[in-house]
């Protein structure tokens, strides 16, 4: 269970989240949605623990994020929009760096490593055999979100998770999270790409201005808002103008 009662934070007198009341029941996979600014990683970074929320509380599965965030970040997993990563280790060395971060036996966390090494596809001697700075952007996000996930955690929050991820590696992650989901763990899921949302998370909270402005399943908000996807009540929702009939626009003077 995810807790948000009047959760705000502001940078002196730019008010970045605007009193968010939400709660995330265990198990569900959530979409996080919001255009640039909207406040979406600065919410998941005071859930973390990463930001001191101005007022308002948080609880991640009945801990309190500011009065308790060590606990907090024992049962949570993040992957950011943009991960980084110590370069100098190879892929294993960091992730044994993350396993022990959880003191995770050495055994156990040698079995975890190499499942996961399976599902991403990474063999050998890119486990072992060359520095991550030899990395390409995506085999690097493979092995943030091992990291995110190696210690089993409760909660997970991913902020663009596909990131630089090709095709078949972007199939495997989404099929991943849905069965994480199915087994009880809370999954809160921030993407730009909506039609990706709009498969795999079963409800979806779009903020606008600090502020929450929709809230439901992919189809309600669709009903809800007339519109026959989740781009376009997105669209209706969060932009000043009509960007749809303003692209055409656009395309026809380019033309002429």
């Amino acid at each position: 269970m995810i807790r948000l009662r009047q959760l705000a934070k502001s940078y002196g007198d730019q008010q970045a989240v605007c009193g968010i009341d939400l709660e995330i029941p265990t198990g569900q996979l959530v979409g996080l949605l919001g255009p640039n600014g909207a406040g979406k990683s600065t919410t998941i970074k005071m859930l973390i623990g990463m930001l001191q929320p101005t007022s308002g509380t948080a609880e991640v599965e009945g801990f309190d994020v500011v009065q308790q965030p060590l606990d907090v970040k024992r049962i949570v997993g993040y992957v950011p929009e943009s991960g980084a990563v110590f370069e100098a280790l190879t892929a294993r060395e960091y992730l044994e760096f993350i396993a022990a971060l959880y003191h995770i036996p050495e055994a156990e966390a040698a079995q975890r490593i190499a499942r996961f090494a399976e599902f991403f596809q990474l063999d050998a001697d890119e486990m072992t055999g060359k520095p991550l700075s030899a990395f390409s952007k995506g085999m690097k996000q493979k092995v943030v979100i091992t990291s995110a996930l190696l210690h089993n955690p409760k909660v997970v929050f991913f902020d663009e998770p596909l990131n630089g991820l090709d095709a078949n590696a972007a199939l495997s992650f989404k099929t991943l999270i849905t069965s994480l989901a199915r087994d009880g763990k809370t999954i809160v899921y921030c993407s730009h790409i909506l039609d990706v949302v709009e498969r795999v998370c079963e409800r979806v909270v779009i903020i606008h201005q600090g502020r929450i402005v929709a809230d439901g399943s992919v189809e309600a908000l669709r009903q809800q808002a007339g519109e026959p996807t989740l781009e376009r009540v997105f669209n209706r929702l969060t932009a000043t103008e009509n960007l749809l009939a303003r692209a055409e626009e656009f395309a026809r003077a380019l033309a002429q």
